[in-house]
Parts: structure tokens; sequence; C-alpha cells
């Protein structure tokens, strides 16, 4: 299959004509992979939530601690999912 490839392959950069409308699509493609990050965070930031909400049910006392960890994890999973929002806007923009 590599040998498919690498015969193929040439041919296809033989015939792509790399102008503004190829960077711009390949553009938008990078900004919908960056924009993916925040299924990542969303995932993460509801497993923690999650999480948190079942420690409180077995330890009400430590209500305070468990959600203040909490919110300082969930902050720290946030950054990742805007990053890539800044990610996405910066490629659109070109």
């Amino acid at each position: 299959m590599l040998h498919v490839l690498q015969s193929v392959l040439p041919n296809i950069m033989e015939v792509a004509v790399y102008n503004e409308f190829f960077r711009s699509g390949l553009a938008y493609v990078g900004a919908g992979i960056a924009v993916l990050t925040g299924l990542g965070t969303g995932i993460g930031q509801g497993i923690a939530a999650g999480k948190a909400a079942e420690a409180v049910g077995r330890q009400p006392e430590a209500q305070q601690k468990i959600t203040l960890t909490m919110i300082i994890g969930q902050a720290v999973a946030e950054t990742t999912g805007i990053y890539g929002f800044i990610i996405a806007i910066i490629l659109l923009g070109r």
C-alpha cells in the first residue's frame, strides 16, 4: 500500500494549484480542527463535575474543598478550549 501512495502522491502534487483559494480552504479546515478542542474540553469538564457531585454525596462535609478543586481543574481544562478558539479565529482572519 505504501508503494501505491508513493506512486500517486507525486501526481497529485503536480496537479495541485497553490493559490489563495487553496490557502484559504486549508485555513478553514485547520479552523474546523482547532474548534474540535472544545469537544474534549466539554467532555472533561462534564466528567469532573460528575465526579465532584459523587464526592460531595459521599462526604458532604468536604464540599468546599471538592468544589474549589473542581473549579480550578475546570479552569485549567477550559484554557485548552479557549486556545483552540483563538487559533480558529486567527486562521479564519487570514
